[in-house]
């Protein structure tokens, strides 16, 4: 039986005093338009590669429409997966 069981606890009483959560915001710029926006994790893509050059994040300019992929050093990454953005991990072959 979990400790929750045991003390009576239900769901309802263990999420009551919790309130909603504010979505993560992640500011970025354009290098093709130069404009600077604030996007949701859900508009970001993380890809980790074997090494800090296959390691990088990417997104669509929502004023230009241009890929923009970026490199993502160590604690980029850190923000990105605390955040909630969704994260592809590259594996090299042998």
């Amino acid at each position: 039986m979990s400790e929750s069981a045991k003390s009576g606890m239900t769901v309802a009483t263990a999420f009551a005093g919790m309130r909603s959560v504010t979505p993560v915001v992640y500011r970025a710029g354009c290098p093709d338009c130069r404009a600077r926006f604030e996007l949701a994790a859900s508009a970001l893509r993380l890809a980790i590669g074997a090494s800090s050059r296959t390691t990088f994040y990417s997104f669509t300019c929502p004023e230009c429409g241009a890929a923009v992929r970026k490199p993502a050093g160590e604690r980029i990454v850190e923000l990105l997966t605390g955040g909630g953005v969704k994260t592809l991990r590259l594996h090299s072959t042998p």
